[in-house]
């Protein structure tokens, strides 16, 4: 039976509107962290050079000395920590992402959410990040295709994350298998719903005004993909009341 698009989106804003504590005020706590992660990322990669070390590289490029040029540039990239402490705050950052969706779980199923969800991905964190660095090399591996397989593998394995959340006694590989299972015949389903907030994802790519379109836009289309998991493991998302705030 075909997942009811418009219903879920409506049923995401309703429990936002309704959630205690606010998704919108957890989320805006989550998205603060993944800017400050994303912003040491940032800071971390990036190259300190001077103005006289640019114009040199631009003139040996100019010269036709390419050698020497590649090989300048190559003393102005990061050193190879700072690639491990990026690759680091990368996998933070994925852990406290299943921390969000952990909320998000419990407050659609009424079961005590509060702010300290966002670290409840520590509990089990080594299998999350096994978790995510499988599915990236399996989409990686089939993106090597072409790009249509690697997107049907991304929407294939897209659930395995939440079944992991909801047993952490699985294995990864057990969680990507039941991911390909529960996606049979919803992989479109999915896809559509992503391409309906495509205007959403645009509006938080513009400088400065995204971070506050995010402020909705993040628990919005997180909790409506709670929900889309919720629906195909069989729950009855429309019949859980949350508790309103006090």
């Amino acid at each position: 039976m075909p997942l009811d698009r418009a219903a879920l989106k409506a049923r995401a804003k309703e429990v936002i509107a309704t959630s205690n504590p606010r998704v919108i005020t957890v989320g805006l706590v989550y998205l603060v962290i993944s800017i400050v992660l994303s912003a040491l990322s940032a800071r971390v990669m990036s190259v300190n050079i001077s103005e006289s070390e640019a114009m040199n590289y631009l003139r040996y490029a100019a010269d036709g000395n390419y050698e020497y040029a590649l090989k300048y540039a190559e003393t102005m990239q990061p050193p190879a920590a700072a690639y491990a402490i990026n690759f680091l705050l990368s996998l933070l950052s994925g852990v406290v992402g299943a921390g969000f969706i952990i909320f998000l779980l419990n407050t659609v199923r009424n079961r005590q959410p509060c702010f300290e969800n966002l670290l409840d991905g520590f509990g089990f964190w080594w299998k999350i990040i096994l978790l995510n660095l499988l599915q990236d090399l399996l989409i990686g591996l089939w993106s090597l295709l072409l790009i249509v397989p690697g997107i049907i593998a991304h929407y294939r394995y897209s659930q395995a994350l939440y079944i992991l959340i909801d047993d952490p006694s699985k294995s990864p590989l057990q969680c990507l298998r039941e991911s390909s299972a529960l996606m049979d015949g919803h992989k479109k389903e999915l896809f559509t719903l992503d391409l309906s907030f495509i205007g959403w994802y645009l509006l938080g790519m513009i400088p400065y005004l995204g971070y506050a379109a995010q402020v909705w836009s993040v628990p919005y289309i997180a909790m409506t993909k709670a929900l889309f998991y919720e629906t195909l493991t069989g729950s009855n998302v429309w019949s859980y009341t949350p508790d309103y705030p006090a």
